[in-house]
């Protein structure tokens, strides 16, 4: 196990030198850079920015390889992601300002998707073309069909309009009141967390009819066993494998949604870091965001692979 743990986390850093490239050089496709934003906020003034001098100091005059091999030099030698183009903020202070927000939207989202999905897959699962079934598989494809942002803009403006209420935007760090923070991420957790449900709801019902058919459980109705007894302890932990699976595939899209999530609800996380970055063309803070998040869901789907053997004793890696 140890040797399988050191072999996947020396295979992260190939992984995470592709996704740095490939995110240091698209980033710089978008049209205009940071000197156009900088001239698009100072219209008022009389002359032009010396665009020459501009890129010399902030490094965008070299080419765009050499200016990649000095940020991957500051990674490694200096431990450093580089600082903004628009202030004197390195890009790692302003992700741990942010990445407090963030987490705790997505641990909130990830908590209600699982209590919602597994629950009705499983008793879909068990009450097989019942009304019960039909309702959460409808409900598990309006939730698929349903984008999220669509979801969050209509919980803003549909109460304010019919009832003068709308969800609270003034944020409430947990540390320092854990109860308000909740009420202020609930909402936003709920949406995302509604909309991870839907596809591992689905998925979870055919992996326990998939288990349910098993001659093992077969021979455990045969034997007199009672319902619960037959679900919990043979059914429910051999389907769960590939469920973890595709939790660890959905936790990417649950990182894009809350980009969106947390511009709606003016949540200061990264995503709304990115996006303000992105509109910048603040190019330090757009890779080191991205590498953050690309190195926490490498990491999940490591952990993804270690709870395998405690689902499935017979799975040993060497």
């Amino acid at each position: 196990m140890r040797a399988y743990i050191i072999r996947r986390l020396l295979l992260i850093i190939p992984t995470l030198l592709i996704l740095s490239a490939l995110v240091f050089l698209s980033v710089r496709f978008i049209p205009g850079d940071v000197i156009d934003a900088l001239e698009s906020r100072m219209d008022y003034l009389a002359e032009p920015l010396d665009r020459a001098a501009l890129e010399r100091v902030l490094g965008l005059d070299k080419p765009v390889h050499v200016q990649y091999l000095l940020w991957l030099r500051g990674i490694f030698l200096q431990g450093t992601l580089g600082k903004s183009l628009l202030g004197k903020d390195t890009v790692e202070a302003k992700i741990w300002t942010r990445v407090g927000p963030t987490f705790q939207l997505g641990v909130m989202s990830l908590l209600i998707g699982l209590v919602i999905a597994l629950p009705v897959g499983v008793y879909s699962a068990i009450r097989q073309d019942t009304a019960a079934d039909y309702a959460g598989r409808t409900i598990a494809v309006l939730g698929l069909a349903t984008p999220n942002f669509w979801l969050a803009i209509m919980v803003i403006i549909y109460p304010a309009l019919w009832w003068n209420w709308a969800p609270p935007i003034l944020m409430v760090r947990f540390l320092d009141d854990p109860w308000e923070s909740l009420g202020v991420f609930l909402i936003p957790s709920i949406i995302l967390g509604t909309a991870m449900s839907a596809g591992t709801m689905r998925f979870t019902r055919t992996m326990m009819l998939e288990v349910l058919r098993q001659d093992y459980v077969r021979t455990a109705w045969a034997k007199g066993l009672r319902e619960r007894l037959v679900i919990v302890r043979h059914a429910i932990k051999n389907a769960m494998i590939p469920v973890v699976s595709a939790i660890g595939l959905a936790l990417p899209l649950l990182v894009g949604g809350s980009v969106i999530i947390e511009n709606i609800f003016n949540l200061p996380g990264m995503g709304q870091l990115m996006l303000v970055a992105l509109s910048d063309r603040d190019y330090p803070i757009v890779s080191g965001v991205n590498l953050f998040f690309g190195c926490g869901v490498v990491l999940i789907n490591l952990l993804i692979d270690l709870i395998y053997v405690y689902l499935d004793p017979r799975i040993r890696y060497q």
